[in-house]
């Protein structure tokens, strides 16, 4: 079903452009990062809350549902173990403290942050993408496209631009079989929480309100 009314594609393209230009001065250039997260993610609720109040079906469309949330974890949760296994072993055997307490509130938090993430990126990038003739009959160019832009979007480190490439490939695998986005919002937050602690020895919490 085609759930796209009348200058919806631009704006969101408009929305994208904007949202990424100002992830990389307002959180990474000027250090605002706690500011970035908590606008962006109002603006996306405010625009799923408006195409809500004008389609009720495009919630649905967009895999906000409990339907094929188990089938979706099933693959997502060996996923996450793994990683979160891998990443705790590359700290212990690199000195990195895998206690740190601040590595709680984040794992409560940023499953809210890795959602408006994959919103972006498989909500309205994957499926604005799926709508144009020289994607629709190739599927695969999407399946390379979207998570090259995910691990763009993590530039200049050139090794989260690699894990977050990976990332980004099993939730595409996991989103167009089953079309179930909270998995993968969960997913995503418990998976770069313990990825960016205990790999890349960045504490969140601290960086979050680094600017105040």
């Amino acid at each position: 079903m085609n759930f796209r009314p009348k200058n919806a594609g631009k704006f969101e393209l408009m929305a994208l452009a904007v949202t990424a230009i100002a992830k990389f001065i307002v959180m990474d250039w000027l250090g605002m990062r706690a500011f970035f997260i908590i606008a962006t993610g109002f603006f996306w609720l405010w625009y799923g809350r408006y195409r809500y109040l004008h389609e009720k079906s495009i919630l649905e469309y967009w895999g906000f549902k409990r339907d094929n949330f188990l089938d979706s974890w099933k693959v997502l949760l060996p996923f996450f173990l793994v990683s979160t296994f891998l990443a705790a072993l590359y700290a212990l055997n690199n000195g990195i403290s895998v206690d740190n307490p601040h590595l709680i509130p984040i794992l409560i938090l940023y499953p809210i942050w890795g959602l408006t993430q994959q919103f972006i990126f498989l909500c309205i990038i994957t499926l604005n993408l799926q709508q144009l003739k020289f994607f629709s009959g190739n599927t695969r160019i999407i399946y390379l496209a979207v998570p090259v832009l995910f691990s763009m979007i993590h530039y200049p480190d050139p090794y989260l631009m690699g894990i977050t490439f990976i990332m980004e490939i099993v939730f595409m695998i996991t989103f167009m079989k089953w079309r179930n986005i909270w998995a993968i919002g969960l997913a995503h937050g418990g998976i770069a929480a313990f990825v960016l602690f205990y790999i890349f020895n960045r504490d969140l919490w601290k960086e979050l309100f680094a600017w105040f």
